[in-house]
């Protein structure tokens, strides 16, 4: 199929270049001046905030950012909590240190608490974010007040639970090699890389509403410039196919855990191990949705909301 694209490119001559080169402006345009940097003992670590009212700690998927962590807590947002979303290690303008593990990450993140003289929120981890938020919990209860865990990914099993075929595994490598692939590809088959990248199966599209048609939409196309995040995602990949050895039983902060049965990640079965191990934990999966929790957008908003912001999880600590 790749070899067949590359005729199509070629057939395509200056226009598809000159789109993919305004593509690429157009990303560094969105990026340029919505984030801030501080440096700390790791290196750089880039931040972005978004909203008013209580804030809260989202951390981002694989091939992410400040801006997919923005993105994917909407409807969070717009409950009255502002949200903190920082680049993860390898990810955009955040260094890449020699130690890039999920716990160093949660150790670093105290440090941007101090600098935005917070002494206590809670932290939400989505999907290969979830590890360094358990670890966040996990070392730093003081700093964190509730955990929440949405379609973690994380190898609990002693096996990798994302299962590609070889077709997936041979365009899984092309896009994440290449900015030109990804963006080719991005046009020509946004159903198979929504299918191999983002673990929702594309025919939900159709099936929801416009807008959050939309939010899979710019899911997608975010994780463009991939060249700024390689780093991070290699490390995303190791340490969510790698067995997690995070004490997920020594957990003590009150913790919510959600997912959808169909995540072709298999975040549901890993959510549903978490939640066995974490004393406590709540957990909701929902029927459908994918790894994008598509239709649910809404009541993942609420039910985080509620959490957080319930004095009777307070209590619990």
């Amino acid at each position: 199929m790749l070899l067949g694209l590359g005729g199509f490119a070629l057939a395509g001559g200056s226009y598809a270049g000159g789109a993919f080169r305004e593509a690429r402006a157009q990303a560094s345009t969105r990026l340029f001046g919505q984030s801030s940097v501080i440096e700390t003992s790791a290196g750089a670590l880039e931040y972005a905030t978004a909203g008013h009212g209580p804030p809260l700690i989202m951390l981002h998927g694989a091939g992410g950012g400040f801006d997919q962590g923005l993105l994917l807590s909407g409807g969070i947002r717009e409950q009255g909590i502002q949200i903190i979303a920082p680049s993860r290690f390898g990810y955009l303008q955040s260094t890449f240190p020699n130690d890039a593990s999920p716990a160093h990450q949660a150790d670093v993140l105290v440090e941007l608490l101090d600098h935005l003289s917070i002494e206590r929120l809670p932290v939400v981890g989505g999907s290969a974010g979830a590890l360094p938020a358990a670890e966040f919990a996990l070392r730093h209860p003081d700093r964190c007040s509730h955990l929440v865990l949405l379609v973690p990914a994380a190898n609990l099993s002693g096996r990798d639970p994302v299962k590609f075929t070889a077709f997936q595994q041979n365009m899984v490598g092309a896009v994440l090699g290449s900015d030109w692939w990804f963006w080719l590809l991005s046009r020509v088959a946004p159903g198979q890389l929504t299918r191999a990248l983002l673990a929702t199966d594309p025919a939900l599209l159709d099936q929801v509403s416009p807008r959050e048609r939309q939010r899979a939409e710019i899911t997608l196309d975010q994780l463009f410039p991939i060249g700024r995040k390689l780093d991070g995602l290699r490390n995303d990949g190791f340490w969510s196919g790698t067995p997690a050895p995070t004490a997920f039983d020594r957990i003590a902060v009150p913790t919510l855990i959600l997912s959808c049965e169909d995540d072709l990640f298999g975040t549901a079965g890993t959510a549903r191990t978490m939640a066995s191990r974490i004393p406590g934990a709540q957990l909701t999966i929902y029927p459908t949705g994918g790894h994008l929790w598509l239709s649910h957008d809404d009541d993942i908003g609420d039910a985080i909301s509620s959490f957080v912001l319930s004095p009777a999880t307070e209590t619990q600590q």
